[in-house]
């Protein structure tokens, strides 16, 4: 899965550890263990590596996704949109059309890379190419619709997808986050890097 995200875990509060992690974390340990302060807190590294892993490979999407999703319809104006994330403090939100079926996704890099300065992907590329060309890059996308620069198709995942899966796609298709869909395609949540260390936490 990604490092990153494992690494945020591995840093979080303790879990409860199992007896199959403890007695694995013993396997670990070479030699006989005459067991001292020193030794239990070397078990217990151990254990909560496996612990760690074992939680890893057993939550899914439905554990760890946000059910209230702020999203928007494919006819959603631009400006809209903007406001949106602007008001909720989000980077990017699901595209649905009039069935509530997720059609793309739409973000921060979204706006970025269409408002002129497609060599950049980054706030201050903008920035740069505005004050070169005197002028705001945004101007031009005032009647624009989601529909109209939003990543379509979305990548997607089942409720019953593993978060390690998960993680694994935002390691490859580069995102930080993925609609959670049922068989019909209909948006049900929403699972982001944060959501992925949270869960892993609470449900130690």
């Amino acid at each position: 899965m990604d490092n990153s995200i494992k690494n945020q875990y591995m840093d979080l509060a303790p879990m409860d550890l199992s007896e199959e992690d403890v007695l694995k974390a013993m396997k670990d340990i070479p030699g006989y263990l005459d067991i001292t302060p020193g030794d239990f807190k070397e078990i217990y590294s151990f254990a909560y590596r496996h612990a760690v892993e074992r939680q890893i490979h057993s939550t899914r999407a439905q554990d760890a996704m946000t059910e209230e999703v702020v999203f928007v319809n494919r006819t959603t104006p631009l400006k809209d949109v903007a406001e949106i994330l602007n008001r909720h403090d989000i980077s990017g939100v699901p595209v649905v059309d009039d069935e509530n079926k997720v059609v793309g996704v739409i973000s921060e890099k979204d706006f970025l890379f269409n408002m002129g300065a497609k060599e950049t992907r980054t706030f201050m590329g903008v920035v740069a190419h505005c004050l070169k060309n005197k002028g705001c890059v945004a101007i031009s996308m005032q009647k624009q619709k989601a529909q109209d620069i939003m990543s379509s198709p979305a990548v997607t995942v089942s409720e019953n997808t593993l978060v390690s899966e998960i993680a694994g796609i935002f390691t490859e298709k580069k995102i930080n986050r993925t609609p959670v869909t049922d068989r019909n395609d209909i948006l049900i949540g929403i699972v982001t890097r944060t959501d992925i260390v949270k869960s892993y936490c609470s449900s130690g």
